[in-house]
């Protein structure tokens, strides 16, 4: 019996299962950068403020001079953003700030309502500043949904990676940003995460696999749903199906599956978890159970602000000397250069 329940393809955003609400992959060949840390290039012929458009393999999304998000609220839901590629300057409403990517994993629960910036500051004047990242809202349980925000950082060093042999020596890689892998463990997730009870069986995993390659997903548990999503390659085969580059796969958790690479290197995200399994409700950045919550988080966020911007204008840099680092609403203060 075939693991295979469905084979569809990608749009923008990527659709997910319960309990991810969905993932966004940006991918941006952006160019060198300019004294501002924006592209030294012209943003002529361009929507600013709204460029999601692929032109000269960049977008500036909602930045009008770096590229990225400026303040945005969430409520009732996680952020877990996944930089392979290229470096985030995050800072929100609680004070708290970091730079990271280049392999570094944020981790963000909203909760009762948080607003943060994400910019894609482009360091270098002399060479250019590609940038690739998965963002995944995972969803919270009614009863999380307005505990107290919070952020944690994984840092690229501190993220297992399994590196499996298949009979012919060729590699896969599959970095564990939740759940486990053989003998490897992702980081503790937050304390009010779904991911954060193992009984969950939520795993977030990238996986890399050489030409050639061959790698089985061991089983899951009875209930969990998974999916993998083939975002760059010439060609997989799961199972006994043959798919192109840009499609995602609903599988059988509770059932292994092989993946064969064809003859390109081949990259893949995989989400599984257990559903929730209750009611959502979204208005934009706002996920609750139902339309009087989402009513009451649009009134206490024009109330608020959730806590108002502490920084000088809603398109926050971090200096362009500053190395990677993080500083919580806390006081700590992590410095990874």
């Amino acid at each position: 019996m075939s693991a295979i329940i469905k084979i569809k393809p990608l749009g923008f955003p990527w659709e997910t299962q319960d309990p991810f609400l969905f993932c966004v992959h940006h991918a941006d060949a952006y160019p060198k950068g300019n004294d501002q840390m924006g592209p030294d290039a012209s943003l002529s012929g361009r929507a600013i403020g709204n460029d999601f458009t692929i032109k000269d393999g960049w977008r500036m999304y909602h930045g009008s001079k770096v590229p990225g998000f400026p303040a945005h609220p969430h409520r009732g839901f996680e952020t877990v953003t996944i930089a392979t590629k290229g470096l985030i300057d995050h800072s929100d409403s609680l004070g708290a700030a970091a730079r990271f990517g280049n392999g570094d994993v944020q981790w963000m629960t909203a909760g009762k309502g948080v607003q943060h910036s994400e910019m894609f500051p482009l360091l270098s004047k002399e060479k250019d500043n590609p940038l690739e990242l998965f963002q995944i809202w995972l969803n919270l349980p009614q009863k999380h949904k307005l505990v107290p925000p919070h952020f944690g950082m994984l840092w690229n060093e501190t993220i297992p990676r399994e590196v499996v042999k298949d009979v012919n020596g060729k590699t896969t890689e599959v970095m564990i940003v939740a759940g486990k892998l053989g003998d490897k463990t992702a980081p503790t997730p937050p304390p009010h995460s779904w991911a954060n009870d193992a009984d969950h069986d939520v795993a977030i995993w990238t996986i890399n696999m050489e030409p050639g390659a061959t790698f089985t997903l061991p089983k899951a548990s009875k209930g969990a749903k998974r999916s993998i999503y083939f975002y760059k390659g010439e060609l997989l085969q799961v199972e006994d199906q043959s798919i192109n580059a840009y499609k995602a796969v609903e599988l059988q958790a509770d059932q292994e599956a092989v993946l064969t690479n064809g003859k390109e290197p081949g990259f893949l995200l995989m989400l599984q978890g257990k559903p929730i399994g209750e009611p959502v409700a979204q208005y934009g950045p706002f996920v609750m159970n139902n339309q009087a919550e989402i009513q009451q988080a649009m009134q206490e966020y024009q109330r608020t602000q959730f806590g108002g911007w502490p920084w000088p204008n809603h398109e926050h840099v971090h200096a362009r000397e500053k190395g990677r680092f993080a500083i919580h609403a806390d006081g700590k203060v992590e410095e990874k250069g």
